[in-house]
């Protein structure tokens, strides 16, 4: 790759002008190694959102977290916690939810065993910083060649972040946050969190979202040291999900800031879901070794319309357990650690049904053919006649361990490798079916049974070097494998589908020093037989494996402390991600039949080539702070095909001014200040339908916030 030349010119100019200065801007990271590593020694891309950031930012969805980590692309079509995830082209596929990408919180797994996860139950006002690792071969990552994202939430031994949250702004905006614990006896401590959440976004129809979370935390500290941790969680969300629009319902868009009274015939979708979530983990230390059990188990329902069919679901069950080892030990007469431990989880769906929807605009025609019944719109989300029923059982299982130790002061080496096993048993009854091409229901004058019985060996591994050229400066570089198994909605529609295989070629520059840090990295992954999305002329998502696509990319960030009170950065990311080797196959509406269609050399759909954000913040010693952030997406193909492109947006900024008085803090957070109207997604299917996804117009919030 041409980019990494100029990234050793780079390391040249580093290692003769970085002079040796105490380090400051370093932060620790536990998502690389599974032990505390400082960010600059870790041997691969790794970003940390710190606990200031999140309060800053008022940030109440994860989206808004890592939006402006360089290779991120985080967006919410609807406003809440319902993000379209991508870490360098992984998750692109997903139709809603997030795919490919491992989140854990607190260490333990969030993503269900086929790489799929819901943000709904996560409260992010428990969460004190995020760590985002980017790319295949993290030992923590089971199915996951996007990279694992740790959320790290308020310990229930820190009495300190005890707090009362009150937050209000327009379109209905509603926040209440409280956080109470205490230490029960010398070795019991317990605390409690809740929040509920409101807003209305009357901007555009059918987008108005409510949740209520519970949360409960006990640990204990045993007479040895070795201690416990369990909570146990609750929640309840509301959410419905705005229209798609038409390009000329976007151009009116742009023109008023407003989406109503849309053609999208799917008016009335949501996703309304109640978690129960627990979960234990230990830690005990005998001698060199270091004991680490986690336990899990959560179960959910949801009442989920969407295109076609409503998805009423209400007996599923995850469970699992991480069984981990630390060894402290002496490698080159140096520290080194050797983790390794073993990883087993089941995903069980019981008489999952879908139903059709009940109140419709239809138009019923007589031809040759016989009469059709066709649907122009949903009048309310209200269930109809039983459509399917489902049963589903997927299981992980694997074992994983890593080696790190240092040849010498200077260099650290990790060698890691994991083995999963993925079994997926699916056996579905359909008794009506959805007509995509026209829009109707077909009810089946017998029932059509499917049984899907299926396993993916997946295996990852990583070989990483940190050499550090002066107490300030590391190079880096990597070399990753991850194998990606298909999802289990995507075999419900192509039981033929390969699992991926990414391989990942990474180096890199790290500093760390008083008043200046930076990241920079060069990447290569070539991912065979990569599940892709194929948008066909009826708007029917369908997936197939594309042969080979290259995603080579630059990303940049960099933070200065201008003076002790002014800090000023940014991020910037080059991706360059195109099909090597890929052949579309769609219905053509046109020729009236299937057809194959060559997509060699081009660019994948929806990733732009150039992304940046910049930062500026102030604090002051009298507690007046602010913070203005601007984020840039440059312009990207709305199709395989590349007939098109969507120009993306420009400087969408947010603002923040606050004061902070002991105990006390207010402060206003303005999102998009400008009031820029654009989309958050644009699209085009293979009959040259286009379609938009609006992104929020100006928001305000006004909080204030009590610690205690």
């Amino acid at each position: 790759m041409k980019l990494k030349y100029s990234l050793f010119a780079l390391i040249a100019i580093n290692a003769n002008l970085l002079a040796n200065e105490v380090l400051n801007f370093d932060q620790m990271s536990i998502t690389a190694t599974k032990v505390e590593t400082a960010t600059k020694e870790v041997t691969q891309s790794i970003a940390v959102v710190d606990e200031k950031t999140i309060e800053d930012k008022n940030i109440l969805n994860i989206q808004q977290a890592i939006e402006n980590i360089p290779g991120v692309i985080a967006e919410s079509s609807s406003n809440s916690p319902s993000p379209k995830l991508i870490i360098r082209g992984a998750g692109l596929k997903a139709r809603y939810g997030v795919r490919e990408i491992m989140v854990m919180k607190d260490g333990v797994p969030m993503t269900d065993p086929d790489s799929f996860t819901r943000f709904d139950y996560i409260d992010m006002q428990d969460v004190s910083s995020i760590e985002v690792q980017k790319g295949p071969g993290s030992i923590n990552a089971a199915n996951a060649t996007g990279g694992v994202i740790q959320l790290v939430t308020k310990s229930v031994f820190d009495d300190s972040s005890n707090r009362i949250k009150l937050g209000i702004g327009d379109d209905g905006q509603q926040n209440l946050n409280l956080k109470v614990g205490d230490k029960i006896t010398e070795n019991d401590f317990a605390s409690m969190t809740f929040s509920s959440r409101k807003i209305d976004n009357s901007w555009r129809d059918n987008n108005d979202f409510d949740s209520s979370q519970l949360s409960l935390k006990y640990g204990h500290i045993f007479k040895d040291d070795s201690t416990i941790e369990s909570e146990i969680a609750y929640t309840k969300s509301n959410m419905n999900l705005p229209a798609s629009m038409t390009k000329t319902e976007f151009e009116e868009f742009k023109q008023t800031g407003k989406q109503h009274y849309t053609s999208d015939i799917w008016q009335n979708s949501a996703r309304d879901s109640e978690i129960l979530s627990l979960n234990t983990k230990y830690e005990k230390e005998v001698g060199n070794f270091t004991f680490k059990p986690r336990f899990y188990f959560n179960t959910w329902d949801h009442y989920h319309p969407v295109t076609g069919m409503i998805n009423d679901s209400d007996d599923n069950n995850v469970f699992g357990t991480d069984l981990e080892l630390n060894n402290n030990h002496e490698l080159f007469s140096n520290d080194a650690i050797f983790v390794t431990g073993l990883t087993w989880k089941k995903d069980k769906t019981n008489d999952a049904k879908k139903y059709t929807y009940r109140d419709l605009d239809t138009t019923t025609t007589t031809s040759w053919s016989g009469t059709t019944t066709t649907i122009n719109k949903t009048l309310s989300n209200e269930k109809g006649d039983l459509a399917s029923r489902e049963d589903t059982d997927t299981t992980l299982y694997g074992i994983y361990a890593m080696e790190s130790f240092k040849p010498s002061d200077k260099l650290s080496i990790d060698i890691s490798a994991r083995l999963d096993k993925l079994d997926f048993d699916i056996s579905s009854k359909d008794y009506i079916t959805y007509n995509y091409s026209n829009d109707s229901y077909n009810y089946l004058t017998s029932t059509q049974e499917e049984n899907i019985d299926k396993s993916y060996t997946l295996l990852s591994n990583k070989l990483g070097l940190s050499y550090a050229i002066s107490d300030t400066t590391n190079i880096y570089t990597s070399i990753s494998r991850a194998n990606q198994a298909p999802t289990t909605s995507e075999l419900g529609t192509n039981e033929g589908l390969d699992k991926t295989t990414s391989i990942n070629y990474e180096i890199g520059l790290k500093n760390r020093s008083n008043d200046f840090a930076y990241d920079l990295a060069v990447y290569q992954n070539n991912v065979k037989d990569e599940v892709v999305q194929i948008i066909n002329s009826s708007s029917q998502t369908d997936y197939a494996n594309a042969g080979e696509t290259e995603k080579r990319g630059l990303e940049f960030n960099l933070a200065y402390n201008l003076t002790k009170n002014l800090q000023t950065g940014g991020a910037y990311a080059y991706s360059d991600y195109t099909y090597k080797s890929f052949t579309e196959t769609y219905y053509s509406s046109t020729l009236r039949r299937m057809t194959e269609a060559s997509r060699d050399g081009n660019y994948l759909p929806y990733i732009p080539k150039k992304q940046y954000s910049i930062f500026l913040a102030l604090n002051l010693d009298n507690g007046f702070k602010s913070r203005v952030t601007a984020k840039t997406y440059g312009s990207y193909y709305m199709d395989n095909a590349n007939t098109q492109k969507y120009e993306g947006y420009d400087l969408i900024t947010d603002l923040m001014i606050g004061y902070e008085m002991k105990n006390h803090n207010i402060q206003l957070n303005v999102n998009n200040v400008f009031d820029k109207y654009y989309a958050m997604d644009a699209s085009k299917s293979t009959s040259g339908e286009e379609t938009y996804k609006a992104a929020a117009p100006r928001s305000t919030m006004l909080t204030y916030s009590y610690k205690f």
